[in-house]
Formats: C-alpha cells, structure tokens, sequence
C-alpha cells in the first residue's frame, strides 16, 4: 500500500500546466508615469513655481512701495451767479478750489488730463478743462476749476428743486473731476489710472448786495477708481 502511494507521489503531473513565476522585470519597462503625464506634472509644477515666485515679488514690491489712494476736499467756492430763468436757462459763475493729497513716499503722479464738471440736479451745466500737471511724493496740489456762463438745463425737476433751495438758502452742486493718471514709481512710468474725483457742495444763494459769495467748504470729497 506505501508503495503504491509512492508511485503515485513520484509520477507525472498531468493537471493544467503552471505558469512561470517571473523573478525579474523587462529590460527597458518603466514602472513610473506614460511621457504625457509626466510632461503635464512637469508643467504644472514650472507654472505653480513661476507664479508663486511672482507673489512674492509682488507682495516685497507692495510692502517697499506701500501705495496709498489719492485724498481730496473742496476747500472753498466762489458762487456768483446762479440764476435759472422761466425757460429754464441757468446763468451761472461758480469757481472751486479742491486740494488733491499724494500721500505716497515713493510715488510720483502725472495729471495727463483734468475734465472738471458742475452738476446741478443731476442736469451738467458747466465744464472746463485744465492743465495737466506733475505732482510729487507726499505732497497736496489745487485743482480750481472756473465754471462761468449760460446753460439750458434740461431736466423735469430743476425749477422746483431750484425754488425749493433758494428758498432755504442754500444750491446743492456736484462737481466731478475725470483725471487720468501716469504712476511714476522710480524710473517705471505705469500707465494709466483714471480715478474721478467728486465733491458735493452746499452753497449758500449769491446775495444781491455784494459782487462774491465766498464759503468755506473743507468738505471730503469722494476719489472712486
């Protein structure tokens, strides 16, 4: 009987053949990434790279620079004139004295173009142009522009809203300033900034008896970019 069960153990094996077991790899088979996507993980990485190198310059150049907005008010206006007529025909001779403030240390500013406008119930009525001008570092320069003449003014409400205010004795005016602005950093010029600058004023009515209707203002006026 042991012998039988030895011939079987030691004869042929006639079941479904076995695989080899490989025990090495190919010649020349890779085992990382296909050529696209390691190109695609190579860009990515170059750009991610490149644009975290930018931030920082950026942010080193900010922390130097330290830009600040430009600051404005309306010192003083000289109102007079301000008639409007039955057909709604405004005479008008208005002159405003605006500080504009630079309050950077590293950054000089071009006034490349000064358009100043005077609204009177939404309705423009006057408009000058001024001359462009360099300002420098931490420095305050004026802006007066001289609004004078005659204007059809064109909307519904001016009559009642003019008899309204002249009856309490005082006009409500805007006056905008469009600008726009070459930023001198160093020797780098950056065009162009184009901020608006608009004051709102309350001016007293030009009295009857005398040729100039001078106030005081120091109202702040909006810079919006």
């Amino acid at each position: 009987m042991a012998d039988a069960k030895q011939a079987n153990l030691s004869g042929a094996y006639y079941g479904p053949p076995i695989p080899p077991q490989n025990t090495y790899r190919s010649v020349g088979r890779s085992s990382g990434c296909n050529p696209c996507a390691c190109l695609f993980c190579t860009l990515f990485k170059l750009i991610f790279s490149i644009v975290v190198i930018l931030g920082i310059i950026v942010l080193v150049v900010w922390l130097v620079i330290r830009p600040y907005g430009l600051k404005a008010h309306a010192e003083s206006a000289a109102l007079t004139q301000f008639a409007l007529s039955s057909s709604n025909t405004l005479d008008f001779n208005l002159t405003v004295d605006i500080a504009v403030r630079n309050r950077n240390k590293r950054i000089g500013i071009y006034y490349d173009y000064i358009e100043s406008q005077a609204f009177y119930d939404g309705d423009r009525f006057g408009f000058e142009l001024l001359p462009p001008f360099y300002q420098g570092h931490k420095t305050t320069s004026e802006i007066k522009p001289v609004f004078q003449g005659t204007q059809l003014m064109l909307g519904n409400s001016v009559s009642t809203t003019y008899n309204t205010e002249k009856g309490k004795g005082f006009y409500n005016v805007d006056v905008k300033v469009y600008t726009k602005l070459r930023l001198k950093i160093w020797i780098f010029k950056i065009h162009h900034v184009n901020p608006t600058i608009k004051c709102t004023l309350s001016l007293p009515v030009p009295s009857n008896t005398s040729s100039t209707s001078t106030v005081n203002l120091g109202t702040d006026c909006d810079v919006d970019y």
